[in-house]
């Protein structure tokens, strides 16, 4: 086989990937399964993320996929194709897959009904299925390929086997994910097991930095009061100081998936029946409102909502969405579109899309790039030939590029491995990009600050964090973590600082 060393060093992380990756290509081409996986990878680069949803049964998995996407695309019940990995890609138009264990890939009929996309395996058991792959037209999905997974922990032990083999296979090969949502209805054994069971394998293990947990169904904390989404806020702040989790994922935030769907999706037959509700006298709906049973009961608040309107409203909105958005109207909502945004903006989604974009959105060349190292480790590993020239190329990647060695330092400092003194440790995540990789974001200033006072900031921090370097008071590991911070630094500073001018 021949190899031969890469031409000029590529400006770029991805470039260099591309690089390494179509040397292996060669290197391999009289090995055609081989060639084909890395070809594949070389695909993946141009691709959108691959970020999978996780978690337990009920968790609301496929309710905040809908949310996420806008439409109700991802079946929210207990049917058969829930038990199989589903990917959600963007599509020119509207198209279903099903790819089998055994044999050919076969299309399915794209049907929606009661707005909803309704998917039948016609016939084919869950267990012959290797994925579902459904292209939709969704701006959400250009950027982003969402992959919704059967739920761990379940009481089908062959479901939860389906997940964490897609996740985390049992025969070393690298997952095909870049990053995970893990949604969790509070911090359970089986939570944190399966955390720590998804890692990356190899030389770069970054598992707190491309994982993000969700406390979902937050709406139903507290009994699902008005003031419900405040308590799971403040239950996720605790969880993000939690040992258990911090060395696990990046950070863990409150979502009311439900209310999110509803409000992306809300229609004026909803408000009109909300509307109707709220008129009605404020003592008897807020005593209808106790519980679902209240709610249904044939002579509660208004005879003229039938008990199968009130059924939908339920499924649709749930007892906090209700009590919520007739809350919100009394106030002085008028309007389908100004409570859509009420909901949306009080469900937590905001602040979730606001987090993927800086933790996934931001760092997605960094982690498809890690993807494929991975995948060409693996193939090193296990396929014999030559490939002394070629892992010499990986080794120089992964030694030479600074974000992965700043993904390995934020990973250590989250799971303690690695630490500060408690007052810079704050500091020092929010420079290797802990908040997002913007360098204002690292250097806490406001979006939009000009280059002199970025320079300037990361000109002090730059002086700050060499001195930590040379405290005699740190340890070795924490010495060296000083001076990679100290690049970070440099790189900020040199990315901002005007040319001088000439004639100087």
């Amino acid at each position: 086989m021949t190899t031969g060393p890469i031409s000029p060093t590529p400006a770029t992380l991805t470039g260099a990937v591309r690089d390494v990756l179509r040397l292996a290509v060669d290197t391999y081409r009289h090995q055609p399964r081989t060639a084909d996986t890395l070809r594949h990878q070389l695909d993946r680069l141009d691709q959108p993320l691959r970020v999978a949803i996780a978690g337990k049964v009920k968790a609301g998995k496929s309710t905040l996929l809908n949310a996420l996407v806008g439409e109700a695309i991802a079946p929210t019940d207990a049917g058969e194709c829930t038990r199989v990995v589903t990917w959600y890609r963007n599509g020119l138009s509207p198209k279903i897959v099903l790819h089998p264990k055994s044999g050919p890939p076969t299309p399915l009929p794209v049907v929606r009904r009661d707005a909803a996309l309704d998917i039948d395996l016609h016939g084919m058991p869950a267990e012959q299925v290797d994925r579902l792959v459904v292209d939709w037209p969704a701006q959400s999905l250009r950027t982003m390929t969402l992959i919704d997974t059967p739920g761990i922990a379940s009481l089908s032990t062959e479901n939860s086997k389906r997940t964490v083999t897609f996740l985390d296979p049992q025969d070393d090969t690298p997952t095909e994910v870049d990053a995970v949502i893990y949604l969790m209805r509070h911090l359970h054994v089986a939570d944190a097991e399966f955390l720590t069971s998804f890692h990356d394998r190899g030389m770069v293990q970054a598992n707190a930095v491309n994982t993000v947990a969700i406390l979902s169904r937050a709406d139903e904390i507290g009994g699902g009061r008005v003031d419900a989404m405040l308590a799971a806020r403040a239950i996720a702040s605790r969880y993000r100081a939690e040992p258990a989790l911090r060395g696990l994922c990046q950070t863990v935030v409150a979502v009311a998936g439900l209310l999110a769907h509803t409000g992306r999706t809300l229609r004026q037959s909803d408000f009109m029946l909300l509307t109707e509700l709220a008129d009605a006298p404020r003592d008897k709906l807020d005593a209808a409102l106790l519980s679902t049973d209240r709610f249904l009961r044939a002579d509660a608040v208004l005879p003229s909502i039938t008990v199968d309107t009130r059924r939908v409203l339920l499924s649709r909105f749930g007892i906090f969405g209700i009590r919520l958005s007739t809350m919100l109207i009394r106030q002085g909502v008028r309007t389908p579109t100004a409570l859509a945004g009420e909901l949306v903006g009080r469900s937590g989604l905001s602040d979730l899309q606001r987090l993927l974009h800086l933790q996934f959105g931001e760092r997605r060349d960094l982690l498809k790039a890690r993807s494929a190292l991975l995948a060409l480790d693996h193939v090193l590993r296990t396929t014999p030939g030559d490939r002394g020239t070629l892992a010499a190329q990986v080794e120089r990647i992964l030694t030479g590029t600074h974000e992965f060695a700043e993904l390995h330092l934020l990973s250590a400092l989250r799971a303690g491995s690695v630490t500060f003194p408690r007052h810079l440790t704050d500091e020092a995540e929010r420079l290797l990009g802990g908040a997002g990789i913007a360098p204002a974001v690292r250097l806490n200033l406001p979006p939009g600050t000009g280059p002199g006072e970025l320079s300037r900031a990361a000109h002090i921090a730059l002086r700050q964090w060499q001195r930590h370097a040379e405290n005699p008071m740190f340890g070795r590991r924490t010495a060296d973590a000083c001076r990679l911070i100290v690049r970070t630094c440099e790189g900020i500073l040199a990315a901002h600082t005007p040319p001088p001018t000439a004639g100087r």
